[in-house]
């Protein structure tokens, strides 16, 4: 069980105790040597991992299974993204294999409250003594009204600034706004919910995206590309963690 759990990790980001969580996706490692990309970001100071698990149905390839999740470090914070057409019918071996956090979409979910409310049981077969998050994932032409009657069920939502499976696209120019509607909604519900963004973040945009404030940026090319993931990774937290001082002290507060 890793030191803190996600949900610890999301409450701190919430409260505004610290900067937006890097979710570091693992889909641009090589995975050939997993172990030691896993080692090279944590030691930058990475806590959290995003896997992107694909049918070849939902959009784009087959990539990897809970066996993938099961070599992750357990010091390690595992954020499940399944972009598959049937999440109920894949979520319990991803459950199993120890995943903190599972977000699937909306869009391909028929019951996506009962679904929530599956994932926040946590694994049937073993003892899991901390709470698997839920999320929802939207893409970019997803309507944002899908997320109100799932808030009371919800730990994270996850806007998609790309069409997922389809290489070599921009940053939506959309999501700012709709980052901020779904925070209009969340506040509406009197419930705290965590939102990140995925998709099309890369060391060009980075701040930009990051001064947007999401409580979760998920970026993985940006990450891995180059000889230094570590170098890299360290860049993108540091960025988070000045932007926060810079925002923190807009608003009169003690920087964080």
């Amino acid at each position: 069980m890793p030191a803190s759990t996600a949900q610890d990790l999301l409450r701190a980001r919430l409260s505004g105790k610290r900067p937006p969580v890097l979710s570091v996706g693992l889909m641009a490692a090589n995975i050939g040597r997993l172990a030691l990309e896993l080692e090279t970001i944590a030691g930058a100071g990475v806590e959290m991992v995003h896997v992107d698990v694909m049918d070849g149905r939902f959009c784009g390839p087959i990539t990897v299974g809970p066996a993938f999740l099961r070599s992750i470090p357990g010091s390690i914070l595992t954020d499940v993204h399944l972009l598959v057409d049937d999440p109920a019918a894949a979520l319990e071996p991803f459950l199993e294999a120890g995943a903190d956090m599972v977000t699937f979409h909306v869009e391909a979910a028929s019951q996506p409250r009962a679904l929530l409310r599956r994932i926040g049981q946590g694994p049937r077969t073993r003892d899991h003594s901390y709470p698997v998050l839920r999320g929802v994932a939207l893409n970019p032409s997803t309507p944002l009204e899908f997320l109100e009657p799932l808030l009371d069920d919800l730990d994270y939502i996850l806007l998609l600034a790309i069409d997922p499976g389809w290489p070599g696209q921009s940053f939506a120019s959309t999501t700012g706004r709709r980052l901020e509607r779904v925070r209009r909604l969340v506040e509406d519900a009197g419930v705290h919910i965590a939102v990140g963004i995925d998709g099309g973040v890369t060391g060009k945009n980075f701040v930009a995206v990051a001064s947007l404030q999401p409580d979760v940026i998920v970026s993985g090319s940006a990450i891995f590309d180059g000889p230094d993931p570590s170098a890299n990774a360290r860049a993108f937290l540091e960025e988070l963690t000045r932007l926060k001082s810079v925002q923190t002290r807009a608003v009169g507060g003690p920087a964080a």
